[in-house]
């Protein structure tokens, strides 16, 4: 009897089962099985679990005998131009660890579309913890909520303290502009990312263009530098074994991480927004937004009175990406999104709203 399968099946056993849907899966267990096999990786059949809920890239935890990989790959397509590019993902990470900075160990790479329908890539498996909803317990103790806070501050000053000027650094990206070219590029993307009107998108990007700051310094800028993408140590002391997610790595403006990272910590009384990924860091102990910034000031030396642009900026790329999700959803693209998709139909204007009071506060500092 033919085994059917569901048009929107996560995970099919063969190539065979992959052609029958109308939308393709996420992950194909022969052609797995056989990348595994042409890299020596395990033996016998495969045992798979999804890790983490991710709203862009997919990550499947992949046993297998007495091997344990995990397996990174892009959503279905149609993919946005340049973006969700696993190869160069991997390939940053492969430079990176030669620096010292914590990643996963890459361990292959598939740039055959045909495999999986895009490219993908396995890591070693990091036997660690990653903070989202709730505190570890071994985390939980006020001093360790404090000594995580540093952790999380303390890599990223780490990550941004590498000389980027010569070898396979400087191949990353290119610093010079890199505040203009964000603004512009993510500016066009509104346009084929909604099917809305939103003015606060236009103002908030004519005011970010005019008021564009002076780089201070250039350096790796991981793009999405935040608590939820960090893997810390199983126990205590609170320390930092990995930094996950390279797929916006650049090198830029390093105040775009912290921006970023301050804009989207979560605290006491602070307002909710879709970015709030970290809850934890509401509850008692944790470091502030000032408390961070001011760790990061006292420790690389630059002037952080500039920092609301770049906080002004987070939020509104935030807003453009969230609204190609929602856009997504409401194409029938998400068809397993009943929650996170349809959120940002208020969830994005609430970004704007929040993107406009940290532009506000510019115009604070300057006077």
């Amino acid at each position: 009897m033919m085994h059917t399968v569901p048009d929107g099946a996560e995970v099919v056993a063969s190539r065979e089962e992959a052609r029958r849907l109308a939308s393709p899966p996420l992950l194909v267990l022969d052609a797995v099985t056989a990348f595994l096999d042409t890299h020596g990786i395990g033996s016998g059949p495969l045992a798979w679990q999804r890790i983490g809920d991710g709203q862009s890239n997919i990550t499947y935890l992949i046993e297998r005998g007495s091997e344990c990989v995990v397996l990174r790959r892009g959503p279905r397509p149609p993919l946005p131009k340049s973006t969700h590019d696993m190869v160069r993902e991997a390939r940053i990470q492969k430079i990176l660890h030669g620096h010292g900075v914590p990643v996963p160990e890459i361990l292959a790479v598939c740039e055959d579309e045909t495999v999986l329908g895009v490219p993908f890539y396995l890591m070693g498996r990091i036997d660690g913890t990653v903070i989202t909803d709730t505190i570890p317990p071994h985390l939980s103790p006020a001093d360790q909520r404090r000594a995580t806070s540093e952790a999380v501050i303390d890599t990223l000053i780490a990550l941004h303290g590498i000389d980027v000027s010569g070898g396979e650094l400087a191949s990353l990206g290119r610093p010079e502009g890199y505040l203009q070219r964000q603004v512009e590029r993510f500016r066009g993307l509104w346009e084929v990312n909604t099917t809305r009107s939103l003015p606060a998108v236009e103002r908030i990007a004519d005011w970010l263009a005019r008021n564009l700051p002076t780089s201070q310094a250039a350096s790796v800028v991981h793009g999405d530098y935040r608590m939820g993408n960090l893997m810390f140590a199983p126990q205590a002391p609170a320390e930092v074994l990995a930094i996950l997610d390279w797929e916006m790595a650049t090198l830029g403006d390093p105040l775009a991480d912290l921006g970023y990272l301050t804009a989207t910590w979560s605290e006491a009384g602070s307002p909710a927004t879709p970015l709030e990924l970290t809850k934890v860091t509401r509850s008692p102990g944790y470091l502030t937004q000032r408390q961070l910034a001011e760790r990061y000031q006292r420790r690389t030396g630059l002037d952080l009175t500039p920092l609301p642009w770049y906080q002004t900026l987070a939020l509104w790329k935030a807003a453009i990406f969230c609204e190609a999700i929602h856009t997504r959803w409401q194409r029938g693209e998400r068809p397993h999104d009943t929650a996170f998709g349809p959120s940002l139909e208020t969830g994005v204007p609430r970004l704007l709203e929040r993107a406009g009071q940290y532009a506000s506060l510019t115009a604070t500092t300057r006077r």
